[in-house]
């Protein structure tokens, strides 16, 4: 049998973490097809078959789970021993990958990347920005970024802003015609601004007061994905809209949308880095984290509001 080479089982790696060769070739920059094949050498390499494909889909067989739970490890401490020779040089260096939420993604983009693609010229930083929430272990991030309140518990964590509240706001005109609500069980008895998350879901407003936690699926015609768009329809009357306090600070200040249910509303932690402890944490990242405890978000001064995907 001829063994495999090192870049085929690095390859085989990175398709049965994506589950797509579409997605396994644009990480690998190398064409669908190219990788196909390359699989399938690798089969006959083997002698056995690794992969189930359909024209949607790629899913691993009983022998390609045994084959990736035993190199796993030896790929993992691989690029730990290469990282380690980076660090020896003085310098990070490879890649670097880290999940975030769109707005997330656009606050590194402003405050961190710029300085940290300046310092190590030598990092590769791939930054996907999605709404649905991945295991970022399974998916092959060196890291996410989330709210608080989304990262997984069994992951190690940094907070890089202040914490993040939601509010309910009305219009003024919008309270005069239909109430005021008192707690939050009166809100379906109101039209509300009902939020579509990036996963397709209905956001079901959560409310917390003196231990007691409410998560409620309100009532309205209106439903919208976007905060700003939100703070919008809530300043023309059209209902009450559930959003970061930040998002409508200025029409609250304005009197434009008054905050009701405050009571009901405590704050909740900001943004948060998070990646696994379990694995090797690689120099690239241990310098981002660095750069980030040195940043403007680090020391509170930009909101997260933009982050919330919940």
């Amino acid at each position: 049998m001829t063994k495999p080479t090192l870049a085929d089982l690095e390859a085989f790696s990175v398709v049965a973490s994506e589950r797509s060769f579409r997605r396994a070739a644009d990480l690998m920059g190398i064409s669908r097809s190219a990788l196909s094949h390359r699989m399938r050498k690798l089969e006959e390499q083997l002698g056995v078959r690794l992969l189930h494909r359909t024209t949607r889909s790629v899913s691993l067989t009983d022998t390609g789970s045994k084959l990736l739970a035993r190199i796993t490890p030896t790929l993992s401490e691989l690029d730990a021993t290469l990282d380690s020779l980076a660090e020896e040089r003085g310098e990070p260096s490879g890649s670097l990958r880290i999940n975030a939420s769109k707005g997330a993604a656009r606050l590194l983009l402003a405050h961190v990347v710029p300085s940290y693609l300046a310092r190590y010229p030598d990092v590769e930083l791939d930054l996907v920005s999605e709404g649905r929430l991945v295991d970022i272990v399974e998916q092959g991030f060196d890291a996410g970024v989330r709210l608080g309140e989304a990262v997984p518990q069994d992951m190690i964590a940094v907070s890089i802003s202040k914490e993040i509240r939601f509010l309910a706001v009305a219009a003024p005109a919008y309270l005069r015609r239909f109430g005021e609500p008192r707690v939050p069980d009166d809100l379906h008895r109101h039209r509300c601004i009902r939020q579509r998350l990036p996963s397709g879901k209905r956001y079901h407003w959560e409310f917390a007061r003196h231990g007691q936690e409410i998560a409620i699926d309100v009532p309205g015609a209106l439903t919208l994905d976007d905060s700003d768009l939100m703070v919008e329809a809530a300043a023309a009357g059209l209902g009450i809209a559930f959003i970061p306090e930040e998002t409508a600070r200025d029409r609250l200040e304005a009197g434009q949308l008054v905050a009701i249910l405050k009571a009901w509303s405590p704050p909740y932690p900001g943004l948060m880095l998070y990646y696994s402890g379990r694995r090797h944490v690689p120099s690239a990242l241990r310098a981002f984290i660095e750069l980030l405890r040195g940043s403007d978000m680090q020391a509170g001064l930009v909101s997260p509001y933009e982050a919330s995907d919940r």
